[in-house]
């Protein structure tokens, strides 16, 4: 528990067995709940999840949005927070995020990886596809944010009744912050974070998934902004005259 409130960590994994066990070695006390969700591994994640004190829960459908829609409503926290089980963001900096979201009176951070204080922890292909994502996301949905795709967010529990965030895939982590900028009421902010070099293997096909995530920007502004014009086309029933007498 932090400042009285309980705080629930999830984090998706596929074959992460050697970056899981470090994420948990280095878990705060203050954290009350880890809920890994094992996404179809076939290495030892789930046991060391196990071994580690984290409840595991099992995702059949593959993917990395797939695992967070299994983990986040599982997770019991008032406040839940995310991080990833290759080790690259700091659990150790909820803390802090907490603090600034109550400081600020927020409801949702996302936590900013730029500028990256070690460039190492990044290939420069992934920074320019970063860039770029970011800026596509700036200009379509016009919110400034510093990091589009960034996969660490502290939010309040609560927050998960206003956001539905769907896809299977990497374009859940900009989905959700979509999905927390447009939800009403829902204060959004971001905190910036000391972002690490990976643990293991990457599962990031850098191409294949840049471009997809670029796809479901345009494809989910558009389609909002068509469903906006097929409304306002939309023929106004005229109400029923009243018949005299």
């Amino acid at each position: 528990m932090y400042r009285d409130l309980t705080i629930s960590v999830v984090i998706p994994c596929f074959n992460e067995e050697h970056g899981l066990r470090y994420v948990l070695e280095h878990m705060p006390e203050y954290v009350d709940e880890v809920v890994v969700v094992d996404n179809n591994s076939t290495d030892e994640t789930a046991r060391i999840g196990v071994e580690g004190g984290a409840r595991v829960i099992f995702e059949g459908r593959k993917g990395y949005g797939s695992a967070y829609q299994a983990g986040l409503p599982a997770a019991s926290g008032d406040i839940i927070a995310t991080v990833d089980g290759d080790g690259t963001y700091p659990s150790h900096a909820i803390a802090g995020i907490v603090d600034e979201m109550l400081a600020r009176g927020l409801d949702f951070v996302s936590a900013s990886r730029f500028p990256l204080r070690n460039p190492l922890a990044m290939r420069r292909r992934n920074q320019l596809g970063n860039k770029v994502l970011t800026y596509a996301f700036r200009l379509l949905y016009w919110r400034w944010v510093a990091d589009s795709q960034s996969g660490m967010w502290v939010f309040r529990r609560a927050c998960l009744a206003q956001i539905q965030a769907t896809h299977p895939g990497m374009a859940f982590s900009e989905e959700i912050k979509i999905e927390a900028l447009q939800a009403r009421g829902l204060r959004f902010g971001e905190v910036h974070i000391d972002y690490r070099e990976r643990i293991g293997e990457t599962k990031l096909f850098t191409w294949r998934d840049g471009w997809l995530n670029l796809l479901f920007l345009f494809e989910r502004r558009l389609g909002r902004v068509a469903r906006f014009a097929r409304a306002a086309e939309a023929p106004v029933e005229a109400e029923p005259q009243k018949s005299g007498g």
